[in-house]
């Protein structure tokens, strides 16, 4: 048995942390691919609109995938739990974003729009409308934060910070971009494809991500029995 105050009595404990964080970005990686086939299933064999649509039209009140997409929508709120989890001690703000967006990614998938999922200035929206839309915008900029404070966040790792670095450099242009064309279009095929890549560059942002974490020094050193 290690005395105490020396090395011994610190190594065990950090490792098994280090297998725990591992062991989180395996399972977010599963859950961010797991939860954009079942969106993904839902929205193409769904009756939506196909690209002139939002993506939400999938889990609409009486649609024969409404609960596909619900399934998946949840998923991906438990991915990016799972990442925040899976970053290494130290990392700044990024977990407590990630949560926050689990969160209203959550509340998106839970309150369903109405029928072709209304947004003002160009349509008219019910408070569930409202209150499903303000959830996806406000897990969409959590999630882009996330990657941006990332980005200069030395305890993640090289790996993770290029990756938030790209991320975030093709997410912030995109997000602006819809932005705009929702308030001057409104509905149509370019906020539909616009609102595709942002969901695309998210979930494959997350899997990466998580993966990177995943496999980051694997496996772990061992633990020695006289450091227990």
């Amino acid at each position: 048995m290690a005395e105490p105050g020396r090395r011994g009595t610190t190594t065990a404990p950090k490792a098994r942390a280090d297998v725990a964080r591992r062991v989180a970005g395996s399972a977010a990686a599963g859950c961010a691919l797991a939860g954009a086939v079942a969106v993904t299933v839902a929205v193409v064999a769904g009756p939506g609109p196909g690209l002139t649509g939002y993506v939400s039209e999938a889990g609409i009140a009486g649609s024969g995938h409404a609960a596909t997409y619900r399934i998946g929508v949840l998923a991906l709120a438990g991915a990016l739990l799972l990442v925040g989890a899976a970053l290494p001690p130290g990392v700044w703000a990024a977990p407590a974003l990630l949560a926050t967006g689990a969160v209203f990614t959550a509340v998106s998938g839970a309150v369903t729009c109405s029928a072709g999922c209304p947004l003002p200035p160009f349509e008219r929206a019910t408070a569930a409308d409202l209150v499903h839309g303000g959830a996806s915008i406000a897990a969409t900029a959590a999630v882009v934060f996330a990657m941006i404070t990332l980005t200069v966040s030395g305890p993640a790792g090289p790996a993770v910070r290029w990756l938030a670095r790209v991320a975030a450099a093709v997410a912030l242009p995109l997000c602006a971009t819809v932005g705009l064309a929702m308030l001057v279009v409104g509905r149509g095929t370019v906020v539909g494809v616009l609102e595709r890549l942002i969901l695309a560059l998210a979930v494959v942002w997350g899997i990466t991500t998580a993966t990177t974490l995943a496999l980051d020094r694997w496996p772990p050193a061992k633990i020695r029995l006289e450091d227990l």
